[in-house]
């Protein structure tokens, strides 16, 4: 190790009052030549409660091994993870949001408690990933994040599946389109392995965007997780962080605002997930840099939508794998001037450097549309805002042919109420279907819709019913849906206001959501509301009483809770 690198587990070794301190790490086989290197967090989020993570043991021991062959002394640490997949449509659901900031308080905690001088974090479901950066945002030492990589995608009458379609198949069950017996071959192959949801769903979407962030090492997000080359980037990733400690580089020094805008692009070109703007705009508040859910529109107006992904498309991420990758994407982008090239990456090399090396997308390929011929001249996610949803509102339009809806409201105030509206045939073609009192405070914690999404799809009212949320969306969803009102309903906000029968109108093309009532109307409305309890036992009633707007991130450690 160099003399002057200069860290803080040194103080181990230089001061004889760290006895008692140098006996416990003796314990767990810390050497006195360990002591005089840097030591190395491997933090490992891997769990037998998901395929997403069930591998993530065998990558830790990877990145720990090119650690140490680097130079540092490695110690892996875990946290948790929830599945997003298994809790979907039940009141588990609600625990998926508040788990993001839990994995990153957690990783915070020993990082800081530790003295730990860097750190790999290693990821796979959709918290996780997310929870891993904002951990990497407030422990402010070197850092690097590596993605445990896509499942490969389940096979049913020669055709692709996935979890999704599970969901899906739900819903064309109730509807009598299939069988007992086609739901049970649909459930028994969609899941083949290990890994996170193969389309573009949240996990491949989070993956993308620190990758196209520089945090992680290029290739990494798109490497799937039973391959050689997952293996490979862990111990990569172990050796980079020494690198970046040798280098003095900091998460500060890449997470930038224009690093963000380089993840948002892609993610738009992509066709990613409604919970990457949720998620982008709360690793950004933890890192300091000045992002709004405004800037989503306005990266989203100049950025083609390119790839023909899961779940309004075709393909899967091990499919983009196959043909280049994230960064045969990013290359196209940036040759067209869509990416910042300046920036800096955790190879301590900036994003045009890294793409000079970086291959161009296979000849042949069918996944990612030429830019003269994009799939949409705009990005799919937009940003709506109205007097239904003043500080705005997430909609993914990819694959979707609908521009406006007007209909009557059909307003439930929990998912298991629509759900079984839904079921008995009660929704019909034109309505629009609120669930409101589930935002980050109101549910608590912002639980997905899938499976009421799923069933609408199923029944093929995907593009004919509105469904409108102050929850979230899985990544999986698809079809006329709106999430992430905001203000949400706990707070009294316009949502909370509608009515049975009011007339609503989603306008993707002037990106407005707005209800026909006047002022006056609401301001009556309002005078006569009386808001629920809020949830006050254990971690959901923690997250309930500390969580922000969904329009700030819904992080937990913002300071004006009016915002």
């Amino acid at each position: 190790m160099e003399k002057d690198l200069r860290i803080k587990s040194q103080v181990f070794s230089d001061n004889t009052m760290r006895a008692p301190n140098r006996a416990m790490l003796r314990a767990v086989g810390v050497t006195d030549e360990d002591f005089q290197k840097p030591m190395i967090g491997v933090a490992s989020t891997w769990s037998e409660v998901t395929p997403c993570n069930i591998h993530i043991d065998d990558l830790a021991v990877s990145a720990k091994k090119g650690a140490r062959e680097a130079g540092g002394t490695p110690l892996i640490f875990n946290t948790i993870t929830v599945s997003d997949g298994i809790s979907m449509g039940t009141q588990g659901m609600r625990y998926s949001l508040p788990s993001r900031d839990l994995i990153a308080d957690s990783i915070e905690t020993v990082v800081g408690a530790e003295n730990l001088d860097g750190f790999v974090a290693i990821g796979a479901c959709d918290k996780n990933i997310p929870g891993c950066m904002i951990a990497i945002a407030n422990a402010d030492v070197p850092a690097i994040f590596v993605y445990g990589g896509t499942i490969s995608p389940g096979s049913h009458n020669g055709k692709d599946i996935d979890i999704v379609s599970v969901f899906e198949g739900v819903g064309k069950h109730n509807n009598g389109d299939i069988s007992d017996e086609e739901l049970k071959n649909i459930e028994c192959r969609a899941c083949p392995g290990a890994g996170a949801c193969g389309g573009m769903y949240t996990a491949n979407t989070m993956a993308s965007a620190v990758e196209a962030m520089g945090m992680s090492l290029p290739g990494s997000s798109s490497n799937p997780a039973e391959s050689d080359e997952k293996a490979e980037d862990c111990a990569k990733a172990g050796e980079a962080v020494y690198k970046l400690l040798d280098k003095g580089i900091y998460p500060k020094d890449i997470m930038t605002k224009e690093a963000f805008e380089n993840a948002m692009t892609v993610v738009m070109a992509l066709g990613g997930s409604t919970n990457a703007i949720l998620h982008l705009l709360g690793m950004a508040h933890a890192i300091g840099v000045d992002i709004t859910i405004d800037d989503f529109n306005r990266i989203q107006e100049k950025t083609p939508h390119l790839a023909d992904l899961k779940p309004s498309g075709k393909y899967v991420m091990q499919d983009l794998h196959r043909v280049g990758g994230v960064q045969a994407v990013m290359k196209r982008l940036y040759e067209a001037g869509y990416l910042h090239g300046d920036c800096l990456t955790v190879t301590g090399k900036t994003v045009a450097e890294n793409l000079a090396d970086a291959p161009s997308l296979a000849a042949d390929q069918q996944i990612i549309a030429p830019l003269d011929n994009p799939k949409r001249a705009d990005g799919p996610l937009i940003v709506l805002k109205g007097n239904l949803a003043p500080k705005g509102a997430v909609a993914k339009v990819s694959g979707v042919k609908v521009k406006r809806h007007t209909g009557p409201a059909r307003v439930f105030n929990t998912e298991q109420e629509a759900t079984d509206a839904v079921r008995r045939n009660e929704i019909q073609e034109g309505d629009v279907l609120v669930i409101r009192y589930v935002g980050p405070k109101g549910g608590p914690g912002m639980p997905e819709m899938l499976s009421v999404s799923s069933l609408l799809v199923g029944k093929g009212l995907g593009e004919k019913v509105a469904l409108l949320t102050d929850g979230r969306f899985s990544g999986g969803t698809h079809g006329l849906v709106v999430g992430h009102i905001a203000p949400e309903a706990q707070t009294g906000a316009p949502i909370a206001l509608l009515q049975e029968g009011d007339s609503v109108t989603i306008d993707s093309e002037k990106k407005e959501i707005s209800a026909a009532i006047s002022e006056d109307e609401f301001a009556r409305r309002k005078a006569e509301w009386i808001a629920p309890p809020l949830y006050k036992k254990g971690v959901l009633g923690k997250y309930a009483h500390n969580v922000s707007c969904s329009s700030k991130g819904a992080v937990t450690d913002f300071l004006d809770q009016d915002e």
